[in-house]
């Protein structure tokens, strides 16, 4: 930085236009705010067709590091010499990537005004700038009037509408693309995780991969992979590392995280370690609340805590996400006091304001441990108003416990919240039948009834050969399902022989 200060100076002293060179200098580095006041100061005494394409860099590398108005700014004077249409483009793109879309429209009004509307980058860059910013429909219109459409801009519009989750126009564009890339399959991948459709996810994924001479890349892993962990598909998880690791990817620490995450929701808690020892020193928070909420979550309560304290004594600042991990390592671990503490220290050491998930991981744990009116009063002093999830918390420690009248107030609420589930009224029948008051119980009966509740049908997902089949309560759709239900009746004539029953009535019934 010094010798190009230096080489200003001389410039300046002897009057030498080296503006071309220290800006690009200068942009290298980057330093933005120098370059921008060399360039105003070169604008005064050169000629517009010279000094624009410096205009055009510049306002390019404002579009990717911001801040957002600055590239106003220098668009501005840019607009009092000659735009061309890369000048458009790159703030687009900056509107694009700093969700500007009152800005964008305003760009839309310039580009019909001086006419590049139909330059195929600059109409692509206003597609996508409409996209990203959710405005589909307009993005729409854009593509509609496009009198050439390339890759970039169906992919455009299908991110679009896979990001605003109407995945039916995203599926109808994806089976309409001329040619699909990478892009292309990884956005439908992308948008039907991002709206917990998982298995669609996968189906994609795997047909790109076996099907498709398109090779999946960084992107396209870490995009399935969370639908793997959501629906513990562990095989096909394993694959996907074994991919990444031939092709290189595993140092992507997008893909090294969501294989942590993977892993650790699949209940491989020795793989998702290795991965997060392999991640080392280029760990970030997003690594370690993976880790702790994996060890959290399937009872290693003891190694989540510890973890949570290595974080911290390496200078690393927990969010709410690493709370919600901690707080559920209490829970397993019937740690009520520590709970307490870690809950207060939120607001006290780290000013994060506890949200609905992390009231709810106090309901469960003060809950679980019989503090029923604790947690209670703390359902009811939440500054936002509690929901079905923390009901069901309250009314699941009731059942444990054998409260009847929290378990009351518990079902009142969520008859208000979730009217369509049975399985509240399910619960509170059997604690008051565990109470010996038969005349509730009756009551609920009749209640469900009355309302003709039928209970959603209870579905499992099993992975054969990195596939995920989905069966039904007594389905008999699968090819092979003559050959399950033999294994089945084996394995309960194994069980009976053992002298394992298992406890079946639980009154799940459907209603008439």
């Amino acid at each position: 930085m010094n010798q190009i200060k230096q080489i200003h100076a001389h410039t300046l002293r002897n009057n030498i236009d080296q503006s071309h060179f220290l800006i690009t200098r200068l942009l290298q580095l980057p330093n933005l705010l120098y370059a921008h006041s060399i360039l105003l100061h070169s604008s005064l005494s050169s000629s517009p067709s010279s000094i624009s394409p410096l205009f055009n860099t510049l306002l390019h590398s404002y579009s990717s590091h911001g801040p957002f108005h600055h590239c106003i700014s220098l668009f501005n004077s840019l607009l009092l010499l000659h735009p061309s249409p890369p000048s458009f483009t790159s703030l687009l793109s900056a509107c694009a990537s700093f969700n500007q879309p009152f800005h964008g429209r305003a760009l839309h009004a310039l580009l019909l005004k001086f006419g590049f509307i139909f330059d195929p980058f600059v109409s692509t860059s206003l597609l996508t700038m409409y996209s990203k910013c959710g405005l589909v429909d307009s993005a729409t219109k854009v593509f509609d009037e496009m009198p050439y459409r390339d890759v970039a801009s169906w992919n455009s519009l299908l991110d679009g509408y896979a990001k605003s989750g109407d995945l039916m126009r995203a599926q109808e564009l994806f089976d309409s693309i001329p040619v699909r890339n990478v892009i292309s399959w990884t956005s439908m991948v992308a948008g039907f995780c991002q709206n917990g459709r998982y298995e669609d996810a996968l189906q994609v994924f795997v047909k790109m991969w076996e099907d498709c001479e398109v090779r999946p890349n960084e992107v396209t892993l870490a995009s399935v992979l969370p639908a793997c962990a959501n629906l513990g598909s562990l095989e096909l998880g394993k694959r996907i590392e074994r991919y990444a690791r031939e092709n290189g990817f595993v140092r992507n620490l997008f893909v090294a995280n969501a294989l942590v995450e993977m892993f650790a929701k699949c209940g491989d808690i020795r793989n998702a370690w290795r991965m997060f020892e392999e991640i080392g020193d280029r760990r970030n928070l997003c690594s370690w609340n993976s880790m702790i909420m994996g060890l959290a979550v399937h009872g290693s309560w003891k190694d989540a805590l510890e973890l949570f304290h290595d974080m911290k004594a390496r200078r690393i600042t927990p969010d709410d996400i690493t709370f919600i991990g901690v707080l559920m390592a209490c829970t397993h671990g019937g740690l009520v006091e520590h709970g307490r503490t870690y809950f207060r220290s939120m607001e006290r050491e780290f000013q994060i304001s506890p949200k609905l998930e992390h009231y709810g991981c106090m309901v469960d744990l003060l809950g679980r441990a019989g503090c029923l009116r604790e947690a209670y009063d703390l359902s009811k002093s939440m500054p936002m108003k509690p929901d079905s999830v923390i009901w069901g918390a309250l009314l699941g420690a009731c059942s444990f416990h054998g409260e009847v009248g929290l378990a009351e107030i518990a079902a009142e609420f969520l008859s208000e919240l979730e009217p369509w589930n049975a399985g509240n009224h399910v619960i509170l029948s059997n604690i008051y039948a565990s109470s010996g008051q038969w005349d509730g119980v009756a009551k609920e009966w009749k209640l469900m009834k009355w309302k003709k509740y039928r209970k959603i049908a209870g579905h499992s997902f099993i992975e054969v050969g990195g596939k995920m089949d989905k069966f039904l309560v007594e389905d008999k759709s699968h090819p092979r399902a003559e050959e399950i239900y033999a294994m089945l009746n084996e394995v309960t004539l194994a069980m009976k022989l053992l002298q394992y029953f298992p406890d079946l009535d639980y009154h799940l019934e459907c209603y008439d």
